[in-house]
């Protein structure tokens, strides 16, 4: 059965190409995964998404095509349906498709969607796993999303559906002892609060707001289910934004490593350094600098 408005029709020459649906991590290109970057190496052709992180797309093949295939706030450069007959086509034809999608594609990723054309038109594909969002941007802004004291579970839900209202199972994500993360949340950031809350969420419940998390451009707010928007807004964080409700938010303070502007003063003393030293880590430099001044 073909897949719901996508044209199958296969040509009289060769085997149809490979697709790769490749997890591209929440942005650090070193939390891309190996397998990724040797799919991405083997690619004719690169159709990717939006929050796709500075520097992966140049890891590929330098005679691939690239095709940009993204969204950002409701903005769609091209429909999903379109995307899915992108994919089937350039497999037809004999391609070697990498589709890049950031985080994992089969979170909040619409792979699912994807792979469900491919496989109504008996395309071959094979699905690469990557990092989460919710996995690395938590990492990073050093916020546990689970821990013995103060989150037993941890749910996930995106704050941009497709109907574009933001209505969620507000009781499911207002339970007690829980890490709440949702993905896109910036636009519906005091609908969720507000919804939260009145599903029996205290108003103190701690929480963030991460932008561009792994990346120098990250950026982490706290307070709580009561201040969260209006400090948001005032310091005018910008998508893609996750944000993290719960008591581990209580943690960051003490957690955090992740350092953008210590990588940016790491770079610049790295390029002064002799070249032996400056294969060293760029935090690590910035480190010892640190502890020599």
């Amino acid at each position: 059965m073909q897949g719901e408005g996508t044209a199958c029709s296969r040509p009289d020459h060769g085997r149809a190409g490979t697709v790769y649906l490749i997890g591209a991590g929440p942005g650090d290109p070193e939390l891309l995964t190996l397998r990724a970057l040797r799919r991405l190496q083997q690619a004719d052709v690169v159709v990717y998404d939006n929050l796709i992180g500075d520097g992966i797309l140049e890891l590929a093949a330098s005679g691939a095509e690239r095709v940009y295939a993204g969204k950002r706030c409701s903005r769609h450069s091209m429909p999903q349906a379109e995307i899915n007959q992108l994919l089937v086509s350039l497999a037809l034809a004999g391609k070697c498709v990498a589709r890049l999608k950031g985080g994992d594609p089969f979170f909040f990723g619409r792979g699912g969607e994807e792979i469900e054309a491919l496989a109504s038109c008996g395309i071959p594909y094979e699905v690469v796993p990557g990092i989460t969002a919710a996995n690395g941007v938590a990492s990073y802004a050093g916020i546990p999303l689970t821990h013995r004291e103060h989150a037993q579970s941890c749910i996930f839900a995106t704050g941009h559906l497709k109907d574009g209202t933001v209505n969620l199972d507000w009781e499911a994500l207002a339970r007690p002892h829980q890490t709440a993360v949702i993905y896109m949340g910036l636009g519906g950031l005091q609908v969720i609060c507000r919804q939260l809350v009145r599903h029996g969420m205290p108003a103190a419940t701690p929480a963030a707001a991460v932008q561009s998390g792994t990346t120098q451009d990250q950026r982490v707010v706290t307070g709580t289910l009561d201040t969260l928007p209006d400090l948001v807004a005032a310091v005018g964080l910008k998508s893609p934004v996750l944000l993290i409700v719960g008591e581990v938010v209580k943690l960051h303070r003490r957690l955090a490593w992740f350092a953008p502007e210590l990588l940016d003063r790491a770079a610049s003393i790295s390029e002064c350094l002799p070249s032996e030293s400056q294969r060293l880590d760029p935090v690590m430099l910035a480190s010892m600098q640190r502890h020599n001044t």
